[in-house]
């Protein structure tokens, strides 16, 4: 089920009056999870069953090699910032828990001027949530604070709507098992992500 929002905005002019300016290049940095080939497999799965269940949605849909579930956004930049890259390895490394399932049951929406369509869990998995508030803890104590969220809500974006906002659907169950967190670097405009390191959960 699809609820229409109020349409977007106009494009800002630039100072030279032109609404489609070539923006600058942003470099944007984040911890995150990324699923194997065989999870990736079952998103799409799940994306493909939403875009004929929903077709009003008239969504961009992100690249399976993209799906991903954001743990801490660590800021846009204009350069890659070696500074803020050895602060994310640091705190990642300090991490240390045994892997867990997390099973994503449901399909919705978040406001937005393209909202996002995205997977969520009934029940979020408490490691899920110790993981997510121990790599805070770790990224305030390297000085990585300017950009933390204070509150979590777990998810992996399939897609982008045009002015339409996806309502809570059901999907058959995609279980996660959660064994590695990674730290990924992207450039605006560019189709993929780089995964600058990945760590295993539970390390000697």
């Amino acid at each position: 089920m699809v609820t229409r929002k109020s349409p977007t905005d106009i494009p800002q002019l630039d100072l030279l009056g032109d609404a489609y300016a070539r923006p600058a290049e942003v470099h944007r940095l984040f911890l995150a999870l990324i699923p194997d080939e065989s999870v990736r497999a079952r998103l799409a799965a799940a994306a493909d069953t939403l875009k004929i269940q929903c077709p009003e949605l008239r969504a961009r849909w992100v690249n399976p090699a993209r799906y991903h579930a954001t743990l801490h956004f660590l800021g846009d930049h204009s350069m890659l910032q070696p500074d803020i890259v050895a602060a994310a390895k640091a705190a990642a490394d300090s991490i240390r828990m045994a892997p867990f399932e997390w099973t994503l049951d449901h399909a919705a929406g978040f406001h937005g001027r393209q909202p996002p369509c995205v997977l969520r869990s009934s029940l979020v998995p408490e490691p899920l949530q110790r993981l997510w508030q121990d790599l805070r803890r770790a990224l305030l104590l390297a000085g990585q604070g300017g950009h933390l969220e204070r509150t979590f809500t777990p998810h992996v974006t399939l897609a982008y709507s045009h002015a339409v906002l996806l309502q809570s659907t059901a999907i058959g169950p995609v279980m996660w098992q959660v064994d590695q967190l990674a730290l990924v670097h992207r450039v605006t405009g560019r189709s993929n992500h780089e995964v600058l390191a990945c760590w295993p959960l539970w390390r000697a």
